[in-house]
């Protein structure tokens, strides 16, 4: 279920999140009532917990194997946004880095880790179909409307900043992940809020290293979803013993920074771009965040 305590921005460290872990057939009714399960936190105080050797558990699911790829859903009004390209770019080129690396350090049942690569799969645009405040009903309903049928993929349903989610954004969260069963199939999708919206929940920085600062916020709450739905994409895989998935446990911290010519801050350069990416988990060395591995 949604964590309801609500963490409002004050600090710059990390966000956290504590869900409980669910089990067995559900109601539809239950099963709107569970969607999202695993929430991006506004921005607040927290540190990472400790859960089994390396500070996370594994809890017997499965994980994505093979490469991720993933798919926008443009939802709302994009036209003349440089976001469109700023986050393209961000889909095209975090396969392959230190940064994504992180995540092969998580393995399933028969220790087949994760694999370092990423596919940008294309998008799809979506005008307002389900209005301008969304449940999440409507969010999958969203992603329902593309007939999606890659169960190696993430549906990531990013919202223009005249658009919110009923249930939390820019209150309780920035984004989430979770799964669903769509056309027989189960699919991985996430929302992500643009957090200029509610610059001082989901912004780490208003002025921003590409001249955009809600798609440069929501490249690190991408990257935040994209590395979790990867390591618990059915929500019931690696997390901690408060519920922390392996990004949960580094929300809302960079490691070290650079500056950009126009004073923003910066920690990695993707594809040409500049971004500042919150950390990852390493499921080694006693466990720790890192921006590589």
């Amino acid at each position: 279920m949604k964590l309801t305590t609500i963490m409002i921005a004050g600090s710059l460290v990390a966000g956290c999140i504590a869900d409980e872990t669910t089990t067995g057939s559900t109601t539809q009714d239950e099963q709107n009532e569970l969607v999202p399960k695993h929430e991006h936190k506004v921005r607040g105080e927290a540190r990472p917990v400790k859960g089994g050797s390396n500070g996370i558990n594994y809890n017997g699911g499965p994980i994505i194997t093979g490469t991720t790829n993933v798919h926008y859903i443009w939802y709302g009004n994009w036209s003349g946004n440089s976001a469109t390209s700023i986050l393209t770019n961000l889909a095209q080129s975090i396969g392959g880095s230190p940064y994504f690396n992180i995540n092969t350090t998580y393995y399933n049942a028969s220790n087949v880790h994760v694999t370092n690569a990423v596919s940008y799969a294309g998008s799809a645009n979506d005008s307002y179909s389900q209005g301008t405040s969304l449940s999440d009903a409507q969010i999958e309903a969203v992603v329902a409307a593309q007939n999606p049928t890659d169960t190696n993929g993430v549906y990531f349903v990013l919202t223009s900043a005249d658009v919110t989610a009923s249930s939390g954004f820019c209150t309780q969260y920035c984004g989430w992940h979770t799964h669903g069963t769509i056309g027989g199939r189960d699919i991985k999708y996430a929302f992500i809020g643009n957090p200029d919206r509610c610059p001082s929940s989901c912004e780490e920085q208003t002025t921003s290293p590409n001249g955009n600062a809600g798609a440069d916020g929501m490249a690190s709450i991408i990257s935040h979803e994209l590395e979790e739905a990867v390591t618990d994409p059915d929500l019931n895989a690696w997390y901690d013993r408060r519920g922390q998935e392996n990004a949960d446990k580094c929300a809302w911290t960079f490691g070290t920074e650079s500056t950009a010519s126009n004073g923003s801050k910066y920690n990695v350069t993707w594809g040409g771009l500049h971004y500042l990416i919150q950390q990852n988990w390493v499921n080694g060395g006693g466990g720790y965040c890192s921006m590589s591995y």
